[in-house]
């Protein structure tokens, strides 16, 4: 099913603009002809809001610390717009060389698990059923050591 997702930015320089995620942002990526970039994603998610029209769509990248992100674009003379809380999550916009605006935000709202790719599988079910399993043989192991050091009556005196 479905194994991955194609994100497509326009813009009026993509050069710069693929420069700027290649060299500034750091993605990694592959050549596939003539300088034509295909940047690769961290996990991702997908949300559907209501629009007046049609043919909107916005890319955020998200970040674990908002504030150090903010620092370490400032130290590659990256200028971001003031960091925004929006309940949901703390925001920042940066413009691409190529004059688009790209939002970065810090998550504060529950994230759901990555699919593994090409099996429409969720990421965290396996770890979930191993962790609860781990816990629960260390709960017996714990109780039968517990037992086996509990002092026993002494009988007759």
């Amino acid at each position: 099913m479905i194994n991955g997702a194609h994100v497509i930015v326009y813009s009026t320089n993509p050069d710069a603009d693929r420069a700027f995620l290649r060299d500034v942002i750091g993605l990694p990526h592959v050549d596939v002809g003539h300088g034509w970039l295909i940047f690769g994603l961290p996990p991702s998610e997908i949300a559907v809001h209501p629009a007046e029209k049609q043919s909107s769509h916005e890319l955020y990248f998200m970040c674990d610390n908002i504030e150090a992100f903010v620092v370490a674009m400032q130290a590659r003379d990256v200028v971001c717009g003031p960091v925004q809380n929006q309940g949901w999550g703390l925001l920042t916009q940066l413009t691409l060389p190529g004059g688009g605006t790209l939002g970065v935000y810090q998550p504060r709202h529950a994230r759901p698990e990555p699919m593994i790719a090409g099996t429409g599988k969720i990421a965290g079910t396996q770890r979930k059923k191993k962790a609860k399993t781990r816990v629960t043989r260390t709960i017996a192991r714990v109780a039968v050591r517990k037992a086996s050091r509990r002092p026993t009556k002494k009988r007759g005196r």
